[in-house]
């Protein structure tokens, strides 16, 4: 039994129904992300106290109707219909209701406790649409209460809702179909009556779910006594309906029942006033610049261009300030370690390595905010449905511009985001280009080589080129996989356009934050262990005669001689080092490219996480050299030890090769198996060695 105190909640919508956005104005809640059991749809559960009751939210994926095509659709069904939980919160756009309660006609049928929140209402006023929430609640059966999470306007009152509803006892819902199908109903339901038939969901949805040939349904009755009787009332029923249908889909007859009865619900108490038409035209004049057909690519390409001038330009500025602190942390905390391998191992290893990913959070967090920025107004969408007719020259679909762009944040939401496209081979396709757009996790190795071989002038610029030429590149890899292993026609697009929206700074803040949050969580675990690693690998073993011959020498040389040798010391003990033993062995495979076997070593532990390049170089750049105060940062140091040319081949490597360790297992399963992963893997690996050539002798 549940507990009296406690609320569990399923949370449903359509996408772009400000779900997220509600939850969090509901009150200070506890997010936990993980993935449903045996897919890789994410799940969001949030639990929040409200007076004396503990209110947990499952936060299902948005699904326009309880069908199961897709994972997202059949994951929500499926939690819907055979999970327990107290009640649903349907949660729908009040700008929009015509669409919306199509999902809502379903979930009355569920036989389930439903409050529904008409989200948006802010937006609605604005736009002239007049909302009787009180006669909708009359009509449906169900609570209907008009919120707004951006305003936290009717918030309260749907707490009490919830509560309320939870603590009642069911009513019975007052969705209706037609007289034909009402009929059926009822004759089905006077069989089970008469049969006295025993079944925990009533009698009324399990007649439904016959009627509209719901196949779990069929299934369960099938193998029960009264399906001999029932057979041939139901197809006796399914004859008479389908005589007086166009249809003769079962599914699409209901679906038009459904149409009908919220057009009677949006009848009753919707009323529209000439506002609606002038927010109309006005999305239409603004629609008319962003997806002109010749102008809507470059304002695109120009709103990227500024989003990667801020992210270096603005980002640089606390670089200075995170690089002085982490080096006033190393010599505070190495001045009170004694021992001198303990001391090299906090400052060298863990400090310096975690402080060279940490220095690039302010870039970090600009990127994501300027990607979350063109989602949340409603722009991406718009940008997908404009680039359709050019992502088809390559092979590509107009959707999977959504995955693409997702890339560049993260390659796992962008993987995992790639199931919106239907056709087998347009997500297949999709998969393996999406490596080339470069994640966040590659722009601190960008900015660090862009700060060390380019002047400030001109970094955003590159940077900006960097980003742009890893998309074109990936349309190139794109058309030549669909002329080869990717052969066929692509779907047609089709895709919902949202509404223009002003971001939420609250909303906005809470997806760059968890970001981030998330970021630096990963370089105080597995980075700084990964350092530390690093730091072991380039330390041991030790060569005590080595060490004593030049200590010897350092003893009796003049001062300006000392520097030398303590240098020569330790670069010679870093390539006789475990580290420095398989740099050697893989460089010549990395020396055609221009790159020692540093550059090389750092490259493979980018295999794990991109992040760990940087801490890698950081450790290994930091043992061996000149440290003195006026060349300690490691931009500076790269300049000093690393060509032109083979920075560029560094790069281009940076933007072509294999994702994450983490990002290639979930390419695994979305793709559908470890081999594509394998093909990925060489696939990536010639590409980059490739071009990195051919970039390092264009260079020289």
């Amino acid at each position: 039994m549940t507990n009296n105190k406690q609320i569990k909640i399923a949370l449903v919508g359509q996408p772009n129904v400000g779900k997220s956005m509600l939850t969090n104005a509901m009150g200070n809640s506890k997010l936990h992300v993980g993935n449903f059991t045996g897919v890789t749809v994410e799940k969001k559960e949030i639990e929040f106290q409200y007076k004396d009751f503990t209110i947990k939210m499952v936060d299902l994926p948005g699904t326009y109707m309880l069908a199961e095509y897709s994972t997202e659709e059949k994951v929500t069904s499926n939690f819907l219909k055979n999970e327990q939980y107290d009640l649903i919160l349907n949660i729908v756009d009040s700008t929009n209701l015509e669409r919306n309660l199509q999902l809502t006609t379903e979930l009355l049928t569920l036989d389930k406790k439903i409050v529904i929140a008409l989200n948006m209402t802010d937006e609605a006023k604005k736009e002239g649409i007049s909302i009787n929430a009180n006669y909708m609640s009359e009509l449906l059966g169900v609570e209907a209460i008009k919120v707004s999470a951006l305003t936290k306007e009717g918030i309260e009152h749907l707490l009490h809702s919830i509560i309320r509803t939870h603590t009642n006892e069911k009513k019975d819902t007052k969705l209706y179909f037609n007289e034909v199908i009402e009929e059926e109903i009822r004759t089905i339901i006077t069989h089970f009556e008469e049969n006295k038939f025993h079944s925990n969901i009533s009698y009324r949805k399990i007649a439904i779910d016959l009627l509209s040939e719901k196949r779990d349904t069929y299934l369960k009755i099938h193998d029960h006594p009264i399906w001999i009787t029932l057979q041939p009332i139901i197809l006796k029923a399914l004859q008479h309906i389908k005589l007086h249908h166009e249809e003769d889909a079962m599914m699409d007859i209901f679906a038009e029942e459904y149409m009908a009865f919220n057009q009677g619900i949006i009848y009753e108490t919707v009323k529209i006033t000439d506002n609606h038409k002038i927010n109309s035209t006005l999305t239409q004049k603004i629609d008319n610049i962003l997806i002109h057909p010749i102008l809507g690519i470059p304002i695109f390409l120009f709103l990227m261009w500024g989003l990667f001038q801020l992210t270096f330009e603005i980002g640089s500025i606390p670089m200075d300030w995170i690089d002085a602190f982490f080096g006033f942390l190393g010599e505070s905390i190495g001045a009170n370690i004694a021992n001198e391998e303990l001391q090299s191992l906090v400052v060298d290893g863990l400090i310096a390595g975690v402080g060279a990913v940490v220095m690039f959070v302010p870039n970090i967090m600009i990127l994501f905010i300027g990607i979350a920025l063109l989602e949340s107004t409603g722009y991406m969408s718009r940008v997908a449905y404009l680039l359709d007719g050019f992502f088809h020259k390559f092979g590509l679909h107009g959707q999977s511009f959504i995955p693409l762009v997702t890339g560049f944040g993260c390659s796992i939401p962008a993987y995992m985001s790639a199931r919106i496209l239907k056709n087998d081979k347009d997500r297949l396709l999709t998969l393996f280009i999406i490596g080339f757009m470069s994640c966040g996790a590659r722009l601190p190795v960008y900015v660090l080589f862009v700060g060390a071989f380019f002047t400030p002038e001109n970094a955003g610029n590159i940077l900006f080129a960097i980003y742009i030429g890893g998309a074109i590149l990936g349309l190139i890899m794109a058309k030549i996989l669909k002329m080869t292993a990717f052969k066929g026609e692509s779907e047609p697009f089709v895709m919902e356009m949202p509404k223009y929206r002003m971001p939420s700074l609250t909303l906005l803040w809470h997806t760059v934050k968890l970001k981030t949050l998330m970021y630096l969580k990963k370089a105080g675990t597995f980075i700084a262990a990964a350092s530390m690693l690093v730091w072991f690998l380039s330390n041991y073993p030790k060569n005590i005669e080595l060490s004593t011959s030049y200590e010897t020498k350092i003893e009796t040389a003049i001062e300006d001689d000392k520097n030398i040798l303590s240098n020569e010391l330790n670069e010679k003990l870093l390539e006789q080092s475990y580290l420095g033993q398989i740099g050697k062995f893989i460089e010549p495979v990395f020396e055609p490219l221009g790159m020692d076997w540093k550059m090389a070593v750092a490259l493979q532990t980018g295999l794990a996480a991109k992040e760990v390049v940087v801490s890698t170089l950081g450790v290994l750049y930091s043992l061996g050299g000149d440290v003195d105060e006026a060349n300690s940062s490691l931009i500076a140091r790269l300049h000093d030890n690393i060509s032109f040319a083979s920075a560029i081949s560094f790069i281009i490597i940076m933007m072509t090769y294999l994702p994450c360790l983490a990002a290639t297992i979930v390419f695994s399963k979305e793709a559908g198996g470890f081999k594509y992963a394998v093909y990925l893997f060489f696939f990536t690996s010639v590409v980059a060695y490739t071009l990195a050539f051919i970039g390092y002798h264009l260079a020289l």
